[in-house]
């Protein structure tokens, strides 16, 4: 390669996914440069809940991701827990019907297999997690491995830490490629970054800087909204959703879902979710979506009808038609690796990501099996 390089890799996207790449990699000894077009976590993560779940995913790839991200979450709140505002505070999935508790019990049967700490609490335990749930619910299942963090400190904290260059306000124009096709770095609208690694952090813009490396990636927005209430005493202990968030998440649909996700937060306001709809990158306020979650909210926690919600934001989760993430070396083309399209896992599987990335970076064995995440794993049509 005839320029000199300016680092070992380029992590195109300063949100938590490219933070902990960034991290990871220097640990790993690599000299990363992280290039975005915004700010630190000026997009999906900065519109995020900070949630750092096991209690939604099945077992499978992304629940094991998901634990090997708690654990380096834990690791990570020893030296910076308090700057982020790290809270193992524990989730409740709550169950409206008996019907749906007997569900609710079994899918956490197949998670306790897999390792996930899963109580079932029905009665007066249920009320002594969360005493001002609404009355006769018959039960629930608690996660305490479920945890939270204000994701655009964790991100912000996590970049300074790596100690990587950051280069915002930077749009990458092109992924350079030599006359064989490897990667040999970025062009910027202000410049060119020359390296042997880039690392496809984008989020929901993954699949544009995808095409710009030559070749597909199947990244679409997946728009969501939140309610934030005026501060509160700790009224909600935990993150408590209904049962059907799950089947949300997992769900192929287009259209508006809504089913809700409440939690209190250090500084006071409640966080309220959640909302889903592909609509492309429409920023329009949804008076449909807010109200459905407003309404949902109350029947879980009746006290909310009589409280103030001060705003509403929306973000837009990186969907992937099979729900998982792209993670590891494009096999396409040389040089390029994908961290992208969690969805509204981003936060929570950030960690995981970056350290599996940086295994793969410096040819070392990644400590889970990265064949389902395969960036390639798409038909080409569908990408």
């Amino acid at each position: 390669m005839s320029e000199r390089l300016t680092c070992d890799v380029v992590v195109v996207g300063a949100g938590m996914v490219g933070a902990a790449c960034a991290l990871y990699a220097a640990r790993a000894g690599l000299d990363a440069t992280v290039v975005d077009r915004g700010s630190v976590a000026g997009g999906t993560t900065g519109a995020g809940e900070g949630n750092l779940l096991v209690s939604d995913k099945e077992p499978g790839p992304e629940l094991d991701l998901a634990l090997l991200s708690g654990r380096l979450w834990e690791e990570l709140a020893g030296d910076y827990g308090e700057i982020f505002e790290y809270e193992a505070k524990g989730g409740v999935v709550v169950a409206s019907t008996s019907d749906g508790l007997t569900a609710l019990e079994r899918f956490a049967d197949g998670q306790r297999a897999a390792g996930v700490v899963a109580d079932t609490v029905t009665g007066g335990d249920l009320y002594d997690l969360e005493p001002h749930l609404a009355p006769g619910l018959p039960g629930g299942v608690h996660y305490p491995q479920d945890s939270q963090v204000m994701p655009a400190l964790a991100a912000a904290h996590l970049l300074k830490a790596s100690g990587a260059r950051l280069l915002t306000g930077r749009t990458v124009t092109e992924v350079l490629r030599t006359a064989d096709g490897a990667v040999r770095g970025v062009r910027t609208d202000r410049g060119d970054l020359h390296a042997p690694a880039v690392i496809n952090a984008a989020g929901t813009w993954g699949a544009e800087l995808a095409a710009r490396a030559g070749t597909s990636l199947p990244v679409l927005p997946r728009r969501g909204f939140v309610l934030v209430t005026e501060p509160l005493p700790r009224l909600v202990r935990h993150k408590v959703y209904a049962a059907d968030y799950v089947a949300d998440v997992a769900s192929d649909s287009a259209a508006l879902q809504t089913s809700p996700v409440v939690e209190g937060t250090a500084a006071g306001p409640i966080l309220i979710g959640a909302s889903r709809e592909r609509v492309g990158f429409d920023r329009t306020f949804s008076l449909p979506a807010v109200r459905a979650l407003a309404a949902g909210a109350t029947r879980l926690f009746p006290f909310l009808a009589d409280v103030h919600a001060l705003r509403s934001y929306l973000g837009f989760r990186p969907y992937m038609p099979d729900h998982l993430p792209a993670i590891g070396p494009d096999p396409r083309v040389p040089g390029l690796f994908h961290a992208c399209g969690h969805e509204g896992a981003g936060i929570g599987l950030a960690t995981g990501t970056g350290h599996l990335i940086a295994q793969a970076l410096t040819a070392k064995t990644p400590d889970l099996d990265l064949a389902p995440f395969r960036p390639d794993r798409f038909p080409e049509e569908a990408a």
